[in-house]
């Protein structure tokens, strides 16, 4: 099995194209192909997901830590032809949970896309940087993205060449080979009509693919500690609230509950009148507030919500969902399913990062003073502020990168919803705590 990672030296260098070019026509060969996502992200995954035709799993070291990250790999491309890994930000960027630290974790050859617009002979300066920065990740040469014409891309290949470094090729400039993007990254793909195939066509015809393939002919697994198996024995129905906003889900988080026995089913708040019928009930993140409007006149669904006694369990957009109101950045304001004694609203700076929760009190997925491992990604907050509501606020939440406590998420018998994400891979004890 052929494994390769599409790294990038910053961020908007077009790693996703690149990745979803390549997982298409290597699919056109006929190859097996599988994909990965490293850190914690739900949009990009999509993108991938439909040019490979394939599932995607987040490689994540923080959520789901570094054993259970080699397992996760290995069990989900055992019998594949190619797996094409897209990284993070930039190689480096990310510290402990960086695609570098990916790529040694994985002993992986790394491809570093460079954004070549407004780059001359200074491509060769970063890609060589980034070749010495670390001697132990195994750059295997270079892709140019967003080249302005063939001349530009000649000064920049023989740059490239002169100091012996690989180039795999180059995609030119070109506004349709570029996916949309939004607040909190790429516009999901489930609202783009992406043509998958025009990315793959300027692959093939502008990248060297049996070069890239060569280049991991030596890879080898690592070596990993298989976890426990699981009890087939939690025999309860899930059902998870998926369309268009709502669909940020780890693959591998529900197939942790069908391996506790659950069956999980989908539905949509946008389209379905009435809950299904079900055991416990997931909404997950997403775009709530893109699509308030309809979700708010969708009356029969929120009446059905509001008079749900089962379990609920809800991330992000999800409590958003579950809130009283939520008011756009337009000052609009929609009414919502009033379980979570909250008004969301939206805000143009983000909240994102690395989050360690501590329970306040036991809840749908742990004991009290249980910690777990999640991140937050959001450009809403809600009001009034989880402290008013100490007796049922879920979580204190420690802030990874900075060591900044504060207090979030609502807890009751039967409703956990926060801003955190979590793996249940990463912790199956949580997994089985919701399903019992």
């Amino acid at each position: 099995m052929k494994t390769i990672i599409i790294a990038a030296s910053s961020s908007s260098s077009g790693k996703t194209s690149i990745a979803c070019g390549l997982l298409r026509a290597f699919q056109r060969r006929g190859l097996k192909v599988c994909a990965y996502k490293v850190g914690p992200d739900y949009i990009d995954p999509e993108y991938l997901r439909r040019a490979g035709r394939c599932e995607v799993y987040n490689l994540d070291t923080w959520l789901t830590n570094e054993n259970l990250t080699r397992e996760l790999f290995f069990k989900t491309s055992l019998d594949k032809d190619v797996a094409i890994i897209e990284g993070a930000m930039g190689l480096y960027d990310g510290g402990e949970h960086s695609t570098a630290a990916i790529a040694k974790l994985l002993n992986a050859p790394v491809v570093l896309v460079i954004n070549a617009k407004s780059l001359g002979e200074s491509a060769a300066a970063i890609a060589l940087g980034f070749q010495n920065y670390d001697k132990e990740i195994k750059i295997a040469g270079v892709i140019l993205n967003f080249v302005g014409s063939e001349t530009h891309e000649k000064i920049i290949s023989d740059a490239l060449e002169s100091r012996k470094i690989k180039i795999f090729g180059a995609l030119p400039r070109d506004k349709n080979l570029k996916i949309p993007e939004r607040h909190l990254g790429l516009l999901p793909a489930l609202e783009n009509n992406f043509d998958f195939d025009l990315l793959a066509d300027a692959v093939e015809k502008n990248l060297n693919l049996e070069a890239l393939l060569k280049i991991s002919e030596d890879f080898n697994f690592s070596s990993f500690t298989s976890y426990f198996l699981i009890p087939n024995s939690y025999l309860l129905k899930v059902a998870v609230a998926k369309d268009a906003a709502f669909s940020f889900y780890y693959p591998e988080s529900l197939e942790i509950l069908r391996e506790f026995g659950a069956e999980i089913i989908f539905f949509s708040p946008l389209k379905d009148k009435i809950l299904p019928e079900a055991d416990a009930y997931i909404f997950g993140g997403g775009f709530p507030e893109i699509f308030a409007r309809e979700l708010s006149e969708n009356f029969s669904m929120l009446d059905s919500v509001r008079r749900c006694s089962k379990k609920i369990l809800a991330e992000c957009g999800g409590l958003m969902y579950l809130c009283k109101t939520l008011r756009n950045l337009d000052g609009e304001i929609f009414k919502m399913a009033g379980l979570v004694p909250f008004d969301s609203f939206m805000t143009e700076r983000p909240v994102i990062g690395y989050m360690e929760a501590r329970a306040l009190r036991e809840n749908l997925i742990c004991e009290k003073d249980f910690l777990i491992r999640g991140h937050e990604f959001h450009y809403s907050r809600v009001e009034p502020d989880f402290s008013f509501y100490k007796e049922n606020c879920a979580f204190e939440l420690t802030r990874r990168s900075s060591g900044e406590k504060n207090l979030g998420g609502y807890a009751s018998e039967n409703i956990l919803a926060s801003y955190l994400h979590i793996n249940f891979f990463g912790n199956v004890n949580l997994s089985k705590k919701f399903l019992t």
